[in-house]
């Protein structure tokens, strides 16, 4: 049975509801009861949120928890507690495991690996079997068996017509397609942003148009076959020109940015070594300008995370050498905070807007929103504290951040799912 608790004189930020007030928060049986002023319940837990910012669940529409297959980097233990010490409470896995996650057996066995953990977790699927891009895996088995989205994340299908095909199984089945959106004939043994850092480092370069190409290609294609488009990781500036056409067109297409995209640019690079090595690379300035610019707008939908862990061994290495790959999920409030709500980019409303209710719309689930009768997914944050990113302190296996030692606002207190103290500082 779950505890009843009443949160006290916290900052509730609810975008759904367009609430940012002060308010007391009463959950019973895991749901939303009340919410008001002077809130009193006989032997509920009490939690002081004074001073803090009382918000909806994070909902990250994309991350890597790597089990099963390589349990080294990240299990889902270890993943979903990372996730709720970042004020995650629902965090969608990317299918490429080891096996991938491409059948209906795999999509229950993933869920029944989840039950039980502090998060919820929602799988993806992929779209071909294997990932080889050959054939069409079960789409609608996968849907059928859990599955909320599909993607071949960690590299696109290069095959058009196959693609093409996967798009209508999709629109048919109700699902959405998440794009990875990299040409891989483009790609050339690149390691980082194409640009001067990279000539400065002699080290072979990503253009932007490995990443444009194929957005501008699946965009067309979700035109055509009526399927629903989430952009994943969008880095550059014609990425957000092209998902803004798209919109412009009324066409069902969304798009998500990742914190060190918004944060960091090529130039920040302070040497060739792993920590620095992701996929998309660290884009050019003007580009690091556009995604700010496209949150602010309603261009891009969804901040997600790509959390992505990897052994210490394989990242202490040349980006040559590295697999790309950055951690991200303890930390992604508090850079969104720290990075476009301090410097006026977004408000507090919108920021948590793009990191719970957004994605919830993008999956079509009834979360996102703390209003009285909904799910108690609820985080407090302290917004007001400096501190400083520890690696060292991440619950992920993955240490794999440029963000160590980073002074960021933002600090998650306590995570709660469904009614349920799952994290507290």
């Amino acid at each position: 049975m779950t505890e009843n608790i009443l949160i006290k004189g916290g900052r509730l930020v609810n975008p759904a509801t367009a609430t940012d007030e002060v308010y007391d928060i009463l959950i019973v049986n895991g749901r939303i009861q009340k919410i008001g002023d002077n809130l009193r319940e006989e032997g509920a837990r009490v939690i002081d949120a004074s001073g803090k910012v009382v918000m909806p669940g994070i909902i990250d529409l994309h991350v890597h928890l790597r089990e099963p297959g390589f349990e080294y980097k990240e299990t889902i233990e270890t993943g979903a507690k990372a996730a709720a010490h970042g004020g995650v409470t629902t965090i969608c896995p990317m299918p490429n495991t080891n096996p991938v996650i491409d059948s209906p057996e795999r999509v229950r066995d993933l869920i029944r690996r989840g039950e039980g953990m502090p998060v919820r977790i929602l799988p993806v699927g992929a779209v071909t079997l294997g990932q080889e891009g050959k054939e069409l895996a079960d789409i609608r088995g996968m849907k059928e068996a859990g599955a909320v989205a599909l993607s071949e994340d960690g590299k696109s299908v290069m095959d058009i017509k196959l693609f093409r095909e996967g798009m209508k199984e999709a629109a048919a089945w109700g699902i959405p397609m998440f794009s990875h959106c990299e040409d891989k004939d483009l790609v050339a043994g690149g390691v980082m942003n194409a640009g001067m850092r990279a000539e400065e480092l002699g080290l072979p370069g990503i253009t932007n148009s490995v990443e444009d190409v194929i957005v501008a290609r699946d965009i067309l294609l979700a035109k055509e076959t009526g399927c629903q488009l989430h952009l994943c990781h969008c880095s550059t500036a014609d990425s957000m020109a092209l998902l803004d056409m798209a919109k412009g067109q009324g066409l069902p297409v969304t798009g998500e940015v990742c914190p060190h995209h918004f944060t960091l640019c090529d130039e920040d690079i302070a040497e060739d070594h792993g920590r620095f090595k992701m996929n998309p690379p660290l884009r050019g300035r003007e580009d690091v300008r556009a995604l700010r610019e496209a949150l602010r707008d309603s261009v891009a939908d969804v901040i997600s995370t790509d959390h992505a862990p990897h052994g210490s061994e394989e990242k202490d290495q040349s980006m040559l050498d590295a697999p790309f790959g950055i951690v991200g999920i303890e930390n992604s409030f508090a850079l969104g905070y720290t990075e476009l709500v301090r410097t006026g980019y977004l408000t507090l409303s919108q920021l948590v807007e793009k990191m719970s209710l957004n994605p919830a719309r993008v999956l079509g689930i009834d979360r996102g929103n703390l209003a009285p009768g909904k799910v108690a997914d609820v985080v407090i944050a302290d917004v007001e504290r400096e501190y400083a990113i520890d690696p060292d302190a991440f619950f992920s296996k993955g240490k794999n951040t440029p963000f160590g030692g980073k002074l960021v606002y933002g600090e998650v207190l306590v995570t709660i799912l469904e009614g349920e103290v799952v994290y507290q500082a």
